[in-house]
């Protein structure tokens, strides 16, 4: 049925932007009084009704709500059963979002999928968004019918929105009350509605653009101070991918960086489920992989379908963005946010940001990188003047009291002198030789380090005995060289540091053990490896920090384990024992 006929008072003209820009709530409201003049006592009569619903139309920023509040107006308005608003997607080819009036959850929830926009009356309006009026939905030949359990709708008014000239959605009203037909005075105030829902809407729309960005700016600042406080490259690899997932409302983020067959590995994961990613490698021939190692985005509408990415984590993604984390020319990693399967996908705004946001991260991890090298040199300088004067002086002087005891060894003739002394002369030349391995070991650069785990086990727990003031003790189960693989290796080493940190700031214990178990079968009959650090301190306040804990939850979770705490090793239970375990 066209709309209006011949016949039908002359509609008011739609409101399109000034050149100085669009027009605001009052101005709208003159346009629609003016536009009402002379028109049928009906009509006119309905005008405070209609100023009204433009009011509570132009109330609020929020978008979605905004949409509800114009949808329940509108119904209101037209004395309709039902409301909907249909969100042209960017690409003017479907729906991105559809909002509806009217309708209960129950209902909705036995409906199912909401209507995409591709085919029907509703693709049709996309197409040719223009006012249509219908008697009953089901006689126009563009209609295919309602899903099951959908309400019985006959009559059917639709009118376009627009925003600062361009097509935002449509409106869809139906089912008018009492079995009527939508009438030409309806088509008026929906059209003048229409008009103050789109600027409402580009208002909303000001809004949340300025809202999202400042959230991103927000989340780049957050990474920026996590990356230049000092911590190691694996947390703030983590940190990044956390902030990223957040901030792009994805299902996970994840962090890829190069590997030596010219691919990239996963490094640092942040999701709500466990996924198991950490040390998944994308090979070299997948053809994203070249497009980000030559600093180009890549941004895919369904990651399970799309033939270019080689991994079985994929299944579980549909939209995703891929980022390259470049800074002055340098591509130091690849920034992923996927979205679950079915999701919305990501917008042109959400696109420039997330890249925005790469930048700024990867300019922060080339920051903090420059920091722990300079960190990094002046330990190494430090080391190697605490090695020079271990050498010239302690030793040194070691060496001369060792000739001193024995020259007065000789000379006594006392046995149980002699013996003493002997004692004390072979005490020092251990000691002297402890010494030397400590000034090697000073010496030897990160490349020069044995690799295996037990050596670095064992250094860690040396280590630790300088700030603790004594040496915890260790014990291996299993051959802990030969099985654990070097990713959970290192991983394991960071929670030993991390498990280590917390006693000595936290636990005041006169007693550390550390138990490494290669034997272990975890609870899904994988072979895994298992580290147990137990103390005997005032274990943990009631109330207090967890960050630490939480870390080594994480960490184990990222590579399909677990870590928990229970009671120590002290009396009565005193103390805190952590238990950290992943598959090997």
């Amino acid at each position: 049925m066209p709309v209006p006929p011949a016949s039908a008072p002359t509609p008011p003209p739609e409101a399109t932007p000034s050149p100085e820009g669009p027009p605001d709530s009052a101005e709208a409201a003159a346009r629609a009084t003016r536009s009402l003049q002379g028109l049928s006592t009906e009509l006119t009569a309905r005008v405070p009704q209609l100023l009204e619903a433009m009011r509570s139309v132009g109330t609020g920023l929020e978008l979605h709500t905004t949409l509800d509040r114009i949808c329940e107006t509108a119904a209101e308005l037209t004395d309709a059963h039902y409301a909907a608003i249909g969100v042209v997607s960017e690409d003017g080819d479907g729906l991105s979002d559809f909002v509806y009036a009217g309708i209960d959850e129950e209902t909705a929830a036995r409906i199912g999928h909401l209507p995409d926009g591709h085919r029907g009356l509703l693709g049709a309006l996309i197409h040719q968004p223009e006012t249509l009026r219908l008697a009953d939905l089901a006689t126009d030949p563009r209609s295919c019918g309602f899903p099951a359990h959908h309400p019985p709708m006959r009559s059917f008014l639709g009118v376009p929105i627009r925003v600062q000239g361009e097509i935002f959605g449509n409106l869809y009203l139906t089912e008018k009350r009492g079995g009527g037909e939508f009438n030409d005075y309806d088509v008026h105030m929906v059209r003048v509605l229409a008009t103050e829902a789109g600027i409402a809407i580009g208002n909303a729309r000001l809004y949340e653009a300025a809202k999202q960005r400042e959230r991103w700016i927000d989340g780049s600042v957050a990474v920026t101070t996590a990356l230049l406080s000092g911590s190691d490259a694996e947390d703030a690899l983590a940190v990044v991918a956390e902030q990223a997932r957040h901030l792009a409302d994805s299902a996970a983020g994840i962090v890829l960086l190069p590997d030596e067959e010219g691919g990239m590995e996963i490094v640092a994961v942040s999701s709500e489920e466990p996924i198991g990613a950490l040390g998944v490698a994308v090979p070299p021939e997948s053809r994203i992989i070249a497009d980000l190692l030559d600093g180009q985005a890549v941004f895919i509408d369904d990651a399970a379908t799309d033939p270019r990415i080689m991994t079985d984590l994929a299944r579980h993604y549909g939209p995703a963005m891929m980022l390259p984390l470049q800074s002055d020319g340098r591509v130091l990693g690849t920034l992923v946010t996927p979205r679950a399967r079915g999701a919305r996908p990501f917008t042109e705004a959400e696109r420039t940001l997330a890249a925005q946001f790469a930048s700024q991260a990867a300019l922060a991890l080339m920051m903090a990188e420059a920091q722990r090298d300079r960190e990094r040199l002046a330990v190494y300088e430090d080391r190697d003047r605490i090695a020079r004067d271990l050498h010239d002086l302690v030793i040194q002087r070691l060496f001369a009291t060792g000739m001193m005891l024995e020259s007065a060894q000789r000379r006594s003739v006392v046995p149980e002198v002699q013996r003493g002394v002997g004692k004390a002369v072979d005490e020092l030349d251990v000691t002297i030789q402890e010494i030397r391995t400590a000034i090697f070991a000073l010496q030897q650069g990160p490349a020069e380090a044995p690799a295996g785990l037990r050596t670095r086990v064992l250094r860690e727990i040396n280590m630790a005995a300088v700030p603790l003031g004594f040496k915890p003790s260790h014990h291996f189960v299993g051959p802990v060289d030969t099985v654990v693989g070097e990713l959970t290796g290192k991983n394991l080493i960071a929670a030993l540091r991390e498990a280590l940190s917390n006693a000595f700031r936290h636990a005041q214990a006169a007693r550390i053990d550390v138990v490494v178990d290669s034997t272990l079968t975890l609870p899904d009959g994988e072979r895994g490896v298992r580290l147990t650090v137990a103390d005997d301190g005032v274990g943990i306040a009631e109330g207090g920090r967890r960050s630490g804990l939480k870390n080594l939850k994480r960490r184990a979770e990222s590579l399909g384990g677990d870590s928990w705490y229970g009671p120590g090793i002290g009396e009565d239970g005193g103390g805190t024992t952590v238990v950290w375990q992943a598959p090997y």
